[in-house]
């Protein structure tokens, strides 16, 4: 590729997708070297496209061949009736391929993606399948503090058989891979991993899964030469003093680790990023606030962190 590649899907029809990445690429406008393919609806009111056009030379084709095609336009539409679901698949596919050099993703539902005719429960199941790995982990960065997910959405009766020490120590490898997008200052500092129980188990009081896998996840962290503590206590974790006391946190399961991240951050800073996979994703860390669909309130801030951090990433691979 003779330019940096960033390929942008904007999720639901009705959701804010499309609103914050057109709002977010008029932010950041034209980069050196730096071509942005961007998915919309064929049916796209011109409101957000005129975002485009104030910094861009904007070239719209209907389908990612041709837009792939395109070597010289600073950004690239794509006019497309295809379901938002295929998007991501297609733009998987090109990164998994080398066509593209990053994805960045807006907020799609998991109803929109079952509606689609694709089996795949959301983002991360997409990218897993089209690259063909086991274990992917969802990440998330923010400016107040960092965390990875050991376990995706997985519903909560399926957890505790779920949790097995290969799940914990695998999350563990990718937290640490994932410290390469933080400071060097950050790096530094150990991994922050969550216990299960209230209390991380009260030495066995409230739960055994502590005392159960906690030797074995220090010990295979201290052979890989990871440096982590845990388990840490869950309601006391996040408290602001602990913020600078670890590079990242590994919360055991969805709601552990993305209630207080987005509680803190909101929508704006984070970004979510899947570690796993052998390409460039990083995502919006929000939902398709569909309750705000067309009334030009939503925030851009999170989408613009995204596409930010794939140039840089991109950059450095």
């Amino acid at each position: 590729m003779s330019k940096i590649k960033i390929i942008l899907t904007t999720g639901d029809l009705d959701g804010i997708g499309l609103e914050v990445a057109t709002k977010a690429l008029n932010n950041i406008g034209p980069k050196k070297s730096v071509q942005f393919i961007i998915w919309r609806h064929q049916g796209t009111t011109s409101r957000y496209l005129k975002l485009l056009d104030q910094k861009f030379s904007r070239v719209t084709v209907s389908t990612l061949e041709q837009a792939l095609a395109n070597e010289t336009s600073s950004l690239v539409d794509i006019s497309s009736s295809l379901p938002p679901a295929f998007w991501v698949e297609q733009s998987a596919v090109a990164c998994f391929k080398k066509k593209v050099s990053a994805l960045v993703t807006g907020p799609l539902s998991k109803t929109s993606i079952q509606n689609s005719g694709l089996h795949d429960l959301g983002h991360t199941d997409i990218l897993k399948r089209i690259a063909n790995v086991k274990s992917v982990n969802m990440g998330f960065l923010g400016s107040k503090f960092n965390v990875l997910l050991a376990t995706g959405h997985l519903p909560i009766s399926d957890l505790k058989s779920t949790l097995q020490l290969q799940t914990i120590t695998k999350a563990i490898e990718h937290a640490q891979k994932m410290k390469l997008c933080l400071s060097a200052a950050k790096r530094r500092l150990p991994i922050g991993v969550l216990g299960l129980n209230p209390h991380a188990g009260e030495s066995g009081l409230i739960g055994h899964e502590e005392l159960n896998l906690f030797p074995k996840i220090k010990k295979f962290a201290k052979e890989k030469g990871i440096l982590i503590e845990g388990p840490l206590v869950p309601d006391a974790a996040f408290l602001e003093s602990n913020w600078n006391k670890f590079s990242l946190y590994v919360a055991l399961y969805h709601d552990q680790g993305l209630i207080p991240f987005k509680l803190v951050h909101g929508q704006n800073s984070g970004v979510h990023i899947s570690v796993g996979i052998p390409f460039i994703r990083t995502s919006v860390d929000h939902g398709t606030a569909k309750d705000i669909f067309g009334k030009n309130k939503a925030n851009p801030n999170s989408m613009i962190e995204a596409i930010n951090l794939a140039i840089k990433l991109a950059r450095q691979s």
